[in-house]
């Protein structure tokens, strides 16, 4: 697969480079899972043969993260929320939207800065970063923090270990499982203190 995908991007035009790794960069925010981060990385590599050039890829990759984030930030601030508390919306529970508003409310917009950094949740958050009504720009600017922070990291790892990619993408795949691991093991422990609160004050 990475050998697929190196040879692909490294027969194009350089613009047709950049603007793949554009489209990698958004849709991965809109529809994921995607692999995306690997195709980022991979453009690192080519920055090593220099095919591309670092701050480019830079740019275009998280301008790509920053719309697609937005995006579904966009959709979540068009959803009502009194559609959703009255069990209209199937896919979202008012549970869902309490969490969320509690979530935002404690962690407040250090979630939108770590969202870049939460494979497998990215879309979660801007989602429910526009269904809890963040405020535009502040979201846009540290979604813009966020994901220059992590392109930075994966672009510069693609440069260092250009002739062995198959290293990166092992290490991103272990990261990432990790991190859904620890996501799980959270979600599912509120998921239990809740029923077990429920269950209480039923019972009391």
């Amino acid at each position: 697969m990475i050998e697929s995908i190196l040879n692909h991007l490294s027969d194009m035009s350089p613009f047709l480079i950049y603007l793949t790794l554009f489209l990698f960069s958004y849709v991965e925010n809109v529809f994921p899972p995607s692999p995306s981060d690997l195709v980022v990385v991979i453009g690192g590599s080519l920055i090593a043969t220099n095919a591309i050039n670092f701050i480019p890829t830079l740019i275009f990759t998280t301008i790509g993260s920053v719309l697609g984030f937005m995006t579904l930030y966009y959709i979540g601030s068009q959803v009502d929320k009194k559609i959703v508390r009255a069990g209209k919306m199937k896919f979202i529970s008012a549970q869902a939207i309490e969490n969320a508003e509690k979530w935002f409310n404690k962690w407040g917009y250090t979630v939108i800065i770590a969202n870049r950094f939460l494979p497998g949740t990215r879309s979660v958050i801007s989602f429910f970063a526009g269904l809890s009504e963040l405020k535009f720009w502040k979201t846009v600017i540290l979604a813009v923090i966020s994901a220059l922070v992590w392109n930075t990291i994966i672009i510069y790892l693609g440069t260092i270990f250009g002739n062995n990619i198959e290293l990166v993408d092992s290490y991103l795949s272990q990261y990432q499982m990790v991190v859904l691991i620890l996501t799980g093991v959270i979600i599912l422990f509120f998921v239990l203190r809740y029923f077990f609160f429920k269950k209480k004050k039923n019972t009391t």
